[in-house]
């Protein structure tokens, strides 16, 4: 076990609060505390609309309270380091949401988050309040054949909030955005990389051991194991190898109008980042395809991991519209538009 003075917290057991406090400090215009580890707009949006909930683990910052705001999530449930919010919590985030329109509950596909959401569903089915979930899926790193329950939820789920929120926004029923989400999740792909674990801030421990010039193709965002070791080669090498792994599960064809984000997950720098992206880039040009939304930023992080995930999508035209032309106003992730 590390040494856990090797980050700037006090309480270990105070993390959660203590960055949200922060938070929510810095950005009063945009978000404020709903309730204890509940972050939501400052300014609500009409309750005709139908609200966008999400929930999980603190520890990935931005992600995932960084991404409420106008034209995306309306409240985000926010659990203790790398672990799912309690039901209780999550039910707690329904109430205050509650209205005639109804309530979208994003949900990762992780057993702790699935099942707090399944239990605060039931009980606000109890309540009288309308709620149904959407669920993500896009970690590739089980293999192209594998199972929906067996793909984990990575960092696919940030465009997908803005797709919502702004669809959201145009006051699209629930079930029509079930319908606009769910066609999103079956185009869209995630892979990871990392070259170096994190440490759990609260204890120290390191997450997952990779020794120094090892990476590893689909680590998941808690250090889970993906698909093997093996020793780091270029910028160039990897991006080119996720591209083709993306594009095996994708199966795009030539004149696919595509999404590409490279995420950096805590340690990895812009320069490194940027330069992925510039292989990945090239790679889906000599495939035809034409990259239509694009981004390279720290959406989903996992501390001080040194690596990336790569997110790729096959878009509709109306995603490509709620993505680039519609108004968003969240602390990390702001939209210049209608």
């Amino acid at each position: 076990m590390s040494d856990i003075k090797t980050k700037f917290i006090n309480n270990p057991e105070q993390i959660t609060p203590e960055l949200l406090e922060g938070y929510v400090m810095a950005y009063a215009d945009q978000v404020k505390l709903g309730g204890e580890n509940i972050v939501v707009r400052t300014h609500a949006k009409d309750e005709s609309k139908v609200a966008i909930v999400t929930l999980g683990g603190s520890g990935h910052e931005p992600a995932l309270s960084g991404f409420v705001g106008e034209g995306m999530l309306d409240c985000s449930v926010v659990g203790d380091i790398f672990a799912a919010p309690g039901a209780q919590r999550v039910f707690q985030a329904l109430q205050l949401m509650k209205r005639e329109a109804g309530i979208l509950l994003v949900v990762l596909n992780h057993s702790g988050d699935i099942m707090s959401a399944n239990m605060a569903c039931q009980l606000a089915e109890r309540a009288g309040i309308k709620v149904k979930q959407i669920l993500t899926h896009d970690d590739i790193s089980a293999g192209i054949d594998a199972n929906t329950e067996d793909r984990r939820g990575l960092a696919g789920c940030v465009p997908l909030y803005k797709i919502l929120g702004a669809a959201a926004e145009e006051g699209k029923s629930l079930d029509e955005l079930i319908e606009i989400g769910e066609r999103y999740n079956n185009k869209v792909a995630t892979l990871a990389v990392a070259m170096r674990s994190c440490t759990h801030p609260q204890n120290g421990a390191t997450i997952t051991d990779l020794p120094a010039g090892i990476m590893e193709i689909g680590m998941g965002q808690h250090g889970e194991g993906g698909g093997g070791q093996k020793p780091l080669v270029s910028a160039d090498a990897t991006a080119a190898e996720m591209v083709d792994l993306l594009c095996q599960q994708l199966k795009p064809k030539a004149g696919d109008k595509m999404m590409l984000i490279i995420n950096g997950v805590g340690a990895t720098t812009h320069m490194e980042l940027n330069i992925i992206f510039r292989k990945a880039y090239k790679e889906l040009e000599a495939r035809g395809l034409q990259v239509v939304v694009s981004r390279i930023q720290e959406i989903l992080t996992v501390q001080e991991q040194a690596g990336f995930q790569m997110i790729m999508g096959i878009l509709d035209e109306d995603h490509i519209d709620y993505l680039k032309n519609k108004r968003a106003n969240a602390p990390y992730w702001t939209t210049i538009g209608k």
